[in-house]
This record gives structure tokens, sequence and C-alpha cells, in this order.
């Protein structure tokens, strides 16, 4: 598929690949490992109200860049607003693989790609391939889980505080997210 898309859609453009994915956040959150003595049982904040935004994140592991947008919910036009964010993101003059889940809002008909994008779906049911579900982690693990959210702002501002962070860190994308079946020759 690599070869077509430098074949036609890049023509001789230097091409990256780029991995997306969406997440889940918000007051009903993950409480995840704790140090804590042998023995005991460490408390964690768990809240039960349901409010939530969507975190629409991409990477770039080769560059260790990323792009993302949170979002009130997952729809096609949410999608179009990261695709335009991701083109954004690409280097001048190159063109962007992006592999991502099969979702529903990925695959539909009306999504505009932009002219400097090519999808390439990944396999139904296989999120192990995709190294931004380990971003996702990772960002739960560091500064997202383990804690109640006062209020829906409260949960975008936590979102935009972990992506700013994780970008800011680009020897973390990298480390998260290369694979070398994907990037090699």
């Amino acid at each position: 598929m690599l070869a077509q898309v430098a074949a036609h859609e890049a023509a001789g453009k230097p091409i990256e690949i780029w991995w997306q994915d969406e997440a889940r956040i918000g007051q009903k959150n993950k409480i995840t490992r704790r140090w804590a003595r042998r023995g005991s049982r460490p408390a964690a904040p768990h809240d039960q109200r349901t409010r939530s935004a969507y975190l629409f994140g991409a990477i770039c592991p080769a560059q260790g860049k990323g792009a993302a947008l949170v979002l009130p919910r997952c729809t096609s036009e949410a999608m179009a607003l990261h695709l335009e964010e991701i083109a954004r993101a690409v280097a001048p003059g190159a063109h962007a693989v992006v592999l991502l889940d099969q979702a529903g809002w990925h695959t539909s008909a009306k999504l505009p790609i932009p002219a400097n994008i090519t999808l390439l779906p990944l396999p139904p049911k296989s999120p192990e391939l995709n190294p931004v579900e380990n971003i996702w982690q990772y960002m739960r693990d560091n500064w997202i889980s383990n804690r109640v959210f006062a209020s829906y702002q409260d949960i975008l501002d936590h979102c935009c505080f972990a992506w700013n962070t994780l970008v800011e860190q680009p020897w973390t994308i990298m480390s998260i997210g290369l694979r070398d079946w994907a990037h090699r020759s």
C-alpha cells in the first residue's frame, strides 16, 4: 500500500507515517496502579458522574510530533476537523499516510480528506497494532487517571495539559510509537 501511495498520491514527496485514534476522557475515570506499602489498600478517587470529552490524537513517531483536538463527540465532522489538524502538522511538501482503525466516522464516504493525507485502515479488531493506544495508556498513567474532574472545563483543561506535555517530549512519542515493521523499507 505504501508503494501505491508513493507512486500515485505522494509522487516523489517524502512520506510521513502517522497513527490516529480517539480516547474518551471523563468524570467516570480509570483507576491505575499506585505505589503503596505491601498489604495496604491505597485510596484513589473515583467519580460516578458521566461527563466526558474525546481526545482525537495522532502521532508521527519518526518525527516525534503529534496533532490533537479535544472534541465533545466522535462524528465524521469531528474527524474532518482532526484530519485538517494533522494536515497542518505534516511537513511542507510531504505526504502523510494516516493509519487508523475502522470506526464509522473514519470510513464515511462524506469524510473530506485533505490533499496531503492518505488514510490506511488497520485490520478490524486489532488495537494492538496502533501505538496511539499505548500513548493513551501512558497519558492516563501519568496525567489523567486517579483524579476527580470538577467540571467539564476541568476535563478539557486536563486533556490539553496532558497532550501538550506529551508533544513537548518528542523522545517519548518516538519511544512509545515507533514500530519497526511499519518503518522498514
